[in-house]
């Protein structure tokens, strides 16, 4: 068989993986990269690479070598200039490199949002070292958000209380960010009701969203999230607004994941990832065509005539609570003998502390009841050393 195209993954995890399988489906040729070896996405990719993705140098060694017609990148933490410059070579970066150059920080898209967009967000500031962080911080009153500007998985934000919480929070803010630097975002404390994300795509069929999926965060980092979310037509309508206009001025093709905040009377941006969204995991057993499949199509340039959603239903990721190189996850027996769920295991090398491992999936014929069984069947899963 010949293969029709060549994708290149930059970032090979868990949600990079579903995105290869799902191109392969297509007859897409694969190709995993990352920073480590036997990462997820290269355990079924046709073949993979281990280089350092931030040096630029690397980054391009490979892009020539293959000469993909799609540079897939999954993380944020990748040589974006390099991307920019390829792109102007005539490699195509989904969505496209300045989407990707942009939100590898949370600066760049911040400002885009609020300051080019006028959309809703939280207040916020900017310091580079701790003698500025903490006037921001009190400038913007306690308790408020501290995050670092590049991070994955919601590694490195607290929330900052008081005086006495500013050493620990530039601690985690330090110890928690992709890249070494001191530059951080202080926000506004917002009392919201909710925060969704809203996954967003754009192909050649025009933007369609997704049901809203609802998720609750643990350390910035989500410990469950399900879908539809129940939402006022208005906040629906507001939120797609925000989305819309966010994507649209990114540009490109491919699936976007909008986090949003809903409040009585507002609905806030938040962040958005021009690529698949670890909460969305829950559309591999909610919606007709994952969030996975819809990336995969929108990219390839395929029709996408609707997006359903079959089942409500809700995720639970396993984390690792300690560091092991050989380990194994107990309990998947049982976790598969509750109703209508389904295991992932991402088969990561090694555990580190907070590292998501699986993720049980669990449909049913409420949201409610799929927060149950999917909380259930994550009970039932354990990390063992071996």
């Amino acid at each position: 068989m010949h293969l029709t195209k060549k994708l290149l993954m930059l970032g090979s995890g868990e949600l990079g993986k579903e995105v290869i399988i799902e191109a392969q489906r297509l007859g897409v040729e694969t190709i995993a990269v990352d920073r480590y070896a036997d990462a997820p996405a290269m355990q079924v990719a046709h073949r993979s690479y281990v280089i350092d993705m931030l040096d630029r140098a690397a980054v391009r060694e490979i892009v020539e070598r293959e000469k993909p017609d799609l540079i897939v990148p999954e993380i944020e933490a990748i040589a974006t200039a390099e991307l920019v410059k390829l792109e102007e070579e005539g490699f195509r970066v989904i969505p496209t490199a300045r989407a990707a150059q942009l939100t590898m920080d949370r600066e760049g898209i911040r400002r885009l949002a609020s300051e080019k967009l006028g959309l809703p967000t939280a207040d916020y500031r900017f310091a580079d070292d701790f003698e500025s962080f903490g006037q921001a911080a009190r400038e913007m009153g306690f308790p408020c958000v501290v995050k670092p500007l590049m991070s994955s998985s919601g590694k490195g934000q607290s929330v900052c209380k008081s005086e006495d919480d500013l050493d620990r929070c530039w601690q985690i803010a330090m110890e928690g960010g992709r890249v070494q630097q001191t530059r951080v975002i202080v926000e506004q404390f917002i009392r919201f009701e909710s925060e969704i994300t809203l996954l967003t795509v754009r192909s050649v069929s025009g933007t369609a969203f997704c049901a809203p999926i609802g998720h609750i965060q643990q350390d910035g980092d989500y410990i469950e999230s399900w879908q539809p979310h129940e939402m006022s037509e208005a906040q629906l309508e507001e939120a797609k607004r925000i989305a819309k206009a966010i994507t649209d001025e990114l540009g490109g093709a491919g699936i976007f994941g909008v986090e949003l905040f809903l409040a009585k009377d507002r609905v806030y941006f938040s962040e958005v990832s021009p690529r698949p969204h670890d909460t969305g995991l829950v559309t591999l057993v909610s919606q007709d065509l994952s969030e996975f499949a819809l990336h995969a199509r929108a990219i390839l340039g395929y029709p996408i005539p609707e997006i359903n959603v079959v089942s409500p239903g809700a995720s639970r990721p396993l984390k690792a609570t300690s560091e092991l190189k050989d380990y194994r996850i107990d309990g998947v027996e049982d976790a598969l003998a509750v109703p209508k769920t389904q295991v992932r295991v991402f088969g990561k090398p090694v555990t580190k502390v907070g590292r998501r491992m699986a993720v049980t999936l669990t449909a049913a014929a409420t949201v409610e009841q799929a927060r149950v069984l999917a909380k259930e069947a994550l009970d039932k899963l354990s990390i063992r050393g071996e």
